[in-house]
């Protein structure tokens, strides 16, 4: 049985991806679960708490809470999930050219890495967004810098274990190019660690695209977010408190299974046992 259905027999691990199905499943079917427009404004039913006909209750602009829940996770999911995407490419191939060639490449890299690891995450991407501009796009890119140097960083440190091994050097005296030892022995071999570290920063960059929305340096009305719409009802918490802590609690219980399935995962590779043994 493969490893993510593995991680699924745990109980945290079933629970956790339980949440995460049906949040992504919410985000995917967001126009045909969303029982109103999320843009649509109806301002004589603003600040209704919950009821029959608006679950969640409204905002303060009469819209409905949890079709804007539902859609904030197509948002804040989307914009997530790819930034890491991207800085997982990015890293693996600037940590493996790094690591498997080696010299004035893997100093310069090393350097720039070291460089942005010294940063807090929240710190580059707040830098970056302000130079590119506020919005999807410029959260995404600047979500995916934040996260490459911890990418390019535990790929280098798997090549530099993998390239000594016997079968790399075995592919070597058979006249194997650089490229193919890259990308058919080593990056396969060093892509389990990266993929399980890649789904816990996937929580991480929920957390800081919410930051990011709630600065409302993310996505601009009227796209919702999750962070966006605890923005909104910060200045509402007396008022009508439902508006910042339902987005609230998405973000808490979206991120707590993502890492608790990321540790039944880890689990189910037996990782930790893996990097223990390794040379």
């Amino acid at each position: 049985m493969i490893a993510p259905l593995r991680a699924l027999q745990k109980p945290q691990g079933g629970l956790a991806g339980l949440w995460l199905l049906l949040v992504i499943a919410a985000a995917l079917l967001a126009p045909v679960l969303s029982p109103y427009a999320f843009d649509v404004q109806d301002l004589p039913n603003a600040y209704r708490p919950a009821s029959p006909a608006h679950w969640l209750g409204t905002d303060e602009f009469g819209r409905d809470l949890l079709t804007r829940l539902v859609w904030g996770a197509r948002t804040s999911l989307s914009v997530a999930a790819t930034a890491i995407a991207i800085s997982v490419f990015c890293g693996m191939v600037l940590g493996a050219a790094a690591a498997w060639f080696g010299g004035w490449l893997d100093r310069a890299v090393t350097v720039v890495v070291d460089l942005t690891w010294s940063f807090p995450e929240i710190l580059i991407a707040l830098i970056l967004v302000a130079i590119i501009g506020p919005g999807t796009l410029g959260t995404m890119i600047a979500i995916s810098v934040a996260y490459l140097a911890q990418f390019t960083r535990l790929t280098r440190a798997q090549i530099l274990t993998l390239k000594g091994e016997t079968f790399i050097e075995a592919a070597r005296s058979l006249g194997a190019s650089n490229a193919h030892i890259l990308f058919r022995h080593l990056l396969p071999n060093a892509l389990a660690p990266v993929l399980v570290s890649a789904m816990l920063a996937t929580g991480d960059a929920i957390i800081l695209e919410a930051t990011l929305g709630f600065f409302g340096l993310g996505a601009q009305p009227p796209v919702p977010s999750w962070g966006g719409m605890m923005s909104a009802g910060s200045a509402l918490v007396f008022k009508a408190p439902w508006i910042i802590i339902y987005p609230g609690l998405a973000v808490a219980v979206t991120v707590v299974a993502i890492n608790l399935y990321g540790d039944a995962l880890i689990a189910a590779l037996d990782i930790r046992q893996k990097l223990r043994s390794a040379p």
